[in-house]
């Protein structure tokens, strides 16, 4: 007769929600190898982000540009104190998306691209939590008929578009948000936490 422990099923569920929530992310090379469009203007994009919605660390920026590469719409929130996963991250996106802009889902090809402006600490080597942005972002354009555009990363060195290799120093997590080229453009006031907090507290706890 042979005696043993079997695994309880609590412990067996948290095993499973850890390898899908690994499962929910990409790697560096499954980012390049997608296929996201180059900014013809990264540093243009960036600014225009950071001066609009002013993040700190854990804000998120999302902004969907036009086929001209201007900016068309943007919302920012706050990032939940939670572990990184792919599929709360791209329920907080759609969510936003689904605030700011109508979806194109009736297009054959999509015509808006949405970029992700991540603000965080540390340095600008990609970590697991950027590869949960990264699943995140992807799916939520396709659920709102969107072109999947470049992930930035923010931090106290500078900006950087991973998967590219091309950032620069300013604008930075401390630098001070540079000025509008006209006074007639005034930055809009940033759309921030709501309903997407919720949906994160909400996703959270599950």
């Amino acid at each position: 007769m042979t005696f043993g422990f079997a695994p309880s099923s609590a412990a067996q569920l948290s095993t499973s929600a850890s390898a899908a929530s690994a499962s929910r992310l990409l790697e560096p090379a499954e980012w390049a190898a997608a296929g996201i469009p180059l900014l013809r203007k990264p540093r243009e994009v960036v600014s225009g982000l950071h001066t609009r919605h002013r993040p700190k660390a854990m804000t998120a920026i999302v902004g969907v540009l036009d086929p001209e590469e201007r900016l068309a719409a943007s919302a920012s929130f706050t990032r939940r104190p939670a572990s990184a996963d792919g599929w709360m991250f791209r329920n907080a996106l759609l969510a936003q998306l689904r605030r700011v802009i109508p979806h194109d889902l009736r297009r054959r090809t999509p015509v808006r691209t949405a970029v992700l402006l991540y603000c965080r600490e540390g340095d600008a080597r990609w970590t697991e939590e950027d590869g949960a942005w990264m699943w995140g972002l992807r799916d939520a354009c396709t659920l709102h008929g969107l072109r999947c555009g470049a992930y930035i990363t923010l931090t106290r060195d500078g900006w950087q578009v991973l998967g590219e290799g091309r950032g620069g120093r300013r604008p930075s997590m401390d630098s001070t948000p540079e000025p509008f080229a006209t006074a007639d453009d005034p930055p809009p006031l940033p759309r921030t936490g709501g309903g997407v907090s919720e949906v994160m507290r909400r996703a959270a706890a599950r």
